[in-house]
């Protein structure tokens, strides 16, 4: 969705902007923040180590989701280094984030003796919703812009509204399977890997305006592309949550 003249930033206090990307970026963090702590006292676990899982795997989040980032983009940013580190101006990588999160997430559960499946399967609805909001605030940057389309009646695929309701979509699939099926630790989160990675490889990606490998075909008419370095990864991504999944049910039959 591209729409003129729309300002990323908020508002200037001084040498300080405050954008759009950032205000949401930190309030999908404290939204999924607070349901982890709330749940995870529930089920007996110390608020003061889920704080402090949530604040190393918010770091290595970010710190995972730029540098993947920055690698994917890098011809950019080494003509432009003093941008590496504007994580407010938008650019960060999901799937770094998922991964940088995921192994400071596994290092602090060895750390504090806490079962890390379950942790990951109370953060599910934060990272849901943490996409729903940061999609919107790619329109605010402009960013994430999809293809044109002859078929469409307007100019662009809006796939930052694409990515939105995916994160609906995960987030509504994730409350179905925790209310309607036993659950063991580490199912939900798998599963959200694994439903929202065939989502957005076969919607999201096919019509943002990435960079093809391979052949890299365009359909004009449908503003339709193959393949982006994220629908090329889905496969293996793929397998890796099915197997996670997979393991994880036999495991305790």
């Amino acid at each position: 969705m591209l729409i003129e003249n729309l300002d990323p930033v908020i508002f200037i206090l001084g040498p300080l902007e405050i954008r759009w990307y950032g205000l949401l970026m930190a309030l999908s963090f404290i939204i999924g923040g607070y349901y982890l702590v709330k749940n995870g006292k529930k089920e007996g676990l110390s608020e003061g180590i889920l704080f402090n899982m949530i604040l190393a795997a918010v770091i290595g989040g970010i710190i995972g989701a730029r540098a993947i980032y920055v690698i994917t983009n890098l011809s950019h940013f080494m003509a432009h280094p003093e941008q590496i580190y504007r994580v407010d101006q938008g650019g960060l990588a999901f799937h770094g984030g998922l991964l940088g999160g995921l192994l400071i997430g596994w290092f602090m559960a060895h750390r504090y003796h806490v079962n890390l499946g379950r942790v990951l399967d109370l953060a599910v609805p934060g990272i849901a919703v943490g996409y729903i909001l940061i999609r919107i605030a790619n329109i605010f940057n402009q960013e994430i812009l999809g293809r044109p389309a002859a078929l469409l009646p307007f100019e662009l695929h809006p796939t930052q509204v694409y990515g939105s309701l995916i994160g609906l979509t995960m987030l509504l699939i994730h409350n179905y399977l925790a209310r309607t099926r036993p659950i063991r630790s580490g199912e939900l989160f798998w599963s959200f890997v694994l439903y929202y990675s065939l989502l957005r490889g076969i919607i999201e990606e096919t019509f943002r305006d990435n960079p093809l490998y391979l052949w890299g075909y365009v359909s004009e008419t449908w503003g339709a592309g193959f393949f982006t370095l994220t629908q090329l990864a889905t496969p293996f991504i793929l397998l890796l949550a099915w197997f996670m999944r997979k393991r994880i049910r036999e495991k305790l039959r």
